[in-house]
């Protein structure tokens, strides 16, 4: 295995990429969002003149969105705060064992009266979205239709229905082990190419500190065999080891080199194919990615012409409430910030700056300037008693104390991890 994951999928998916679909929280967005919004039509001139005004580098900056999972933040709402312009609905799935797309694998397209609410409040913004097919878990159109011509059929129905210009192809564990599945998962894209001038489309995949492992490696090979050409190829360089920014940076280096060697691209023309997605805050190997971080690949994103720069995902664009980090979750993002922190750095790469100030108040010891900026909390002190929430700071970073210490040094852990970094501070 390439990466540090279970060889199959866990019996809970991670919050990266969890495909179930809760209806509670579905008929909540609906409510809110719908508001006797017709649905997208199948001839899409719903807000034509808005969506094809919308430039790639828009699609190119989308971060990922579950409208129907993980407590789904109101798109409108981010967008006024953010300026961001474009989201990467997630996930369409077989349908059960069949060759037919569904949310999540339970809700068909047919049917579902979620999805084009969300997609036309947004439309409605002058925005537009992409759709993301695959994602970690799950059973994938590429492993249920038996063609790449049969999985290209499906996928049309999808790109029909919500008059899309961009989709993204994330592969990904377990079908990107099955030759079978990428054969027709890359031939179903390269179809949708020949057959949708225009479209804007993203293969997102694995990444490790190799820049990607032998399946995603055998992926870029399958698709140069069939002639194929995304306008990017991603990377996601967490849930493998990674520590920091730095290690994501060098990953795309690496990354870099697999994509020339693989496509006979010189370097730059490598780096005009290439992409980066992200995941904010804890991931599921507990690794921490915070706003400084984000800044750091986004620089060297901009230095280097990447063609992409997302994240997983705007559900987890909000500090969790209580304790900072609870651990895991697919609705915060474990580390402290102000919402929409990370979404505003896809607005940057895009192209636009940010409005001014937070959509909601700081969070404690934490500035509402710019991400990465956060105010130091008073300095730790050894001969002061700290019980759970306490915060304190220690040499440029802020921490809290989960429970009771005392003279338990913040930047040495402590023999039981009683203190937590919450990430630079200035």
């Amino acid at each position: 295995m390439e990466r540090a994951l279970p060889p199959h999928p866990p019996a809970v998916a991670p919050a990266r990429h969890r495909p179930r679909r809760a209806l509670a929280v579905a008929l909540s967005v609906f409510a809110l969002l719908a508001g006797g919004v017709a649905a997208v039509t199948a001839s899409g001139s719903a807000n034509a003149a808005t969506t094809d005004g919308l430039g790639s580098n828009w699609y190119a900056s989308a971060p990922y969105l579950m409208p129907e999972d993980n407590s789904p933040p109101n798109a409108a709402a981010v967008m006024d705060a953010t300026g961001q312009k474009a989201f990467q609905l997630a996930f369409i799935l077989a349908q059960g064992s069949s060759c037919s797309p569904s949310w999540g694998g339970t809700s068909s397209i047919d049917s579902d009266t979620t999805m084009p609410a969300v997609i036309q409040t947004i439309r409605a913004k002058g925005g537009d979205v992409s759709i993301s097919v695959g994602g970690y878990g799950g059973t994938k159109l590429g492993q249920t239709c038996g063609t790449p011509e049969a999985t290209a059929a499906a996928y049309q129905k999808v790109v029909t229905k919500y008059n899309l210009k961009a989709i993204d192809f994330d592969l990904e564990e377990p079908e990107y082990e099955n030759t079978a599945a990428i054969h027709n998962e890359i031939g179903a894209a390269r179809i949708l190419q020949q057959n949708n001038p225009g479209i804007y489309i993203s293969v997102t995949t694995a990444g490790t500190n190799a820049g990607t492992g032998w399946f995603g490696t055998q992926m870029l090979l399958e698709a140069k065999s069939q002639g194929f050409t995304p306008n990017n190829y991603s990377i996601m360089p967490f849930d493998g080891g990674f520590n920091g920014a730095a290690a994501q940076t060098d990953a795309l280096v690496k990354f870099n080199q697999i994509l020339q060697s693989t496509s006979g691209w010189n370097e730059a023309t490598a780096y005009a194919h290439e992409g980066v997605s992200m995941m904010n805050g804890r991931t599921d190997a507990a690794e921490y990615f915070r706003q400084a971080d984000f800044q750091t690949v986004l620089d060297f994103a901009t230095a280097h012409r990447l063609a992409r720069y997302t994240y997983w995902s705007v559900n987890r664009d909000r500090q969790c409430p209580g304790t900072v980090d609870p651990g895991l979750s697919g609705s915060c993002s474990s580390v402290a910030q102000n919402d929409w922190d990370f979404t505003k750095f896809t607005v940057r790469f895009a192209g636009a700056t940010p409005p001014t100030g937070s959509s909601s108040p700081s969070p404690s010891g934490s500035s509402s300037s710019s991400p990465g900026t956060t105010t130091c909390s008073p300095v730790w002190q050894p001969t002061t008693t700290y019980v759970g929430g306490d915060k304190a700071s220690y040499n440029g970073h802020n921490y809290h104390a989960k429970w009771w210490t005392l003279n338990e040094n913040p930047a040495a852990g402590g023999q039981w991890g009683v203190w937590a970094d919450d990430g630079p501070c200035t």
